[in-house]
């Protein structure tokens, strides 16, 4: 059984329609889905709805999240919140904002390229996102279209990380609040990615205790930005602390290149989340 749960539509910063992924993880031979956008719902009906009975599909989100250290020093992380009920009010209310924060901090950055001469438009970001959470991917779209840089990639790496002039902090969850927000809506909490250190500075090992204290329920052990050394300790931690250990590939489309499956969670370790009471069940059986 092949087990990949996070992924990302154009409801939020991916590229594929939820229908496309749907069509993508059958072609991929994917058997359990989870579509978890960032901050929105937005793509979950239209996914149910294209699902094939074969396939069966874990609803979630990916929360924008920080953890303060004791210098003050700030630290981002993501959250994958699953099965949580999307009609409860604190976790819907948190969502929105946390989507309003996105398209914020598109806008700005948008405004600080144009000042820089940069040609790009708030106007064709908007429309790339079609409606949906506002991510940088959007704006890097934007700037290989108008011929600045070769691909996506490229756009991270010169002008979108948080290391260069252009870049706006967004507004993110305290992860303990965050934590309790998603059990109080009936969700599981599991941490995205936790030693992607690529991405700039990762809490240690006793922060992520204190969050299984809190109520976090998996790590994201199996990642594309976790190194072999990395994935290694992250099992051992997972295993230490009780936690379930996940993986996925962090579908995104073409704005990243790695495919659906690259990275994947054991069937006894999805039995082991599924076990945990939540709010909703997965989508699965005959249509």
């Amino acid at each position: 059984m092949v087990i990949d749960l996070h992924t990302h539509t154009t409801a939020s910063d991916g590229t594929d329609t939820p229908e496309q992924l749907i069509a993508a993880a059958g072609a991929a031979g994917i058997d359990v889905l989870g579509v978890t956008d960032h901050d929105t719902t937005a793509g979950w009906d239209a996914a149910v709805q294209a699902r094939p009975s074969e396939l069966s599909i874990i609803r979630g989100a990916e929360f924008s999240c920080v953890y303060w250290e004791s210098d003050q020093r700030r630290v981002g992380l993501h959250l994958l919140g699953y099965l949580f009920d999307p009609e409860e009010d604190s976790l819907r209310l948190a969502r929105r904002e946390l989507r309003a924060s996105r398209r914020e901090r598109g806008r700005r950055m948008v405004e600080n390229m144009i000042a820089d001469g940069l040609p790009i438009t708030w106007e064709r970001v908007s429309e790339l996102a079609e409606g949906g959470a506002v991510g940088r991917p959007h704006l890097g779209r934007a700037l290989v279209e108008a011929g600045v840089v070769p691909d996506v990639g490229s756009a991270f790496g010169q002008l979108l990380s948080s290391r260069t002039k252009y870049y706006v902090r967004k507004t993110d969850l305290d992860v303990f609040a965050a934590i309790k927000l998603i059990r109080g809506a009936g969700g599981l909490t599991v941490f995205a990615h936790p030693l992607a250190r690529r991405r700039g500075p990762v809490v240690d090992d006793a922060v992520i205790a204190k969050m299984a204290d809190a109520g976090l329920v998996g790590l994201e052990v199996e990642h594309p930005d976790h190194d072999p050394a990395d994935r290694i300790h992250a099992a051992g931690l997972a295993t230490e602390l009780n936690l379930v250990r996940t993986g996925s590939s962090d579908y995104h489309g073409t704005n990243k290149a790695t495919p659906l499956g690259a990275c994947t969670t054991s069937s006894e370790m999805l039995e082991r989340l599924l076990a945990m009471p939540s709010a909703l069940q997965p989508v699965s059986g005959p249509r």
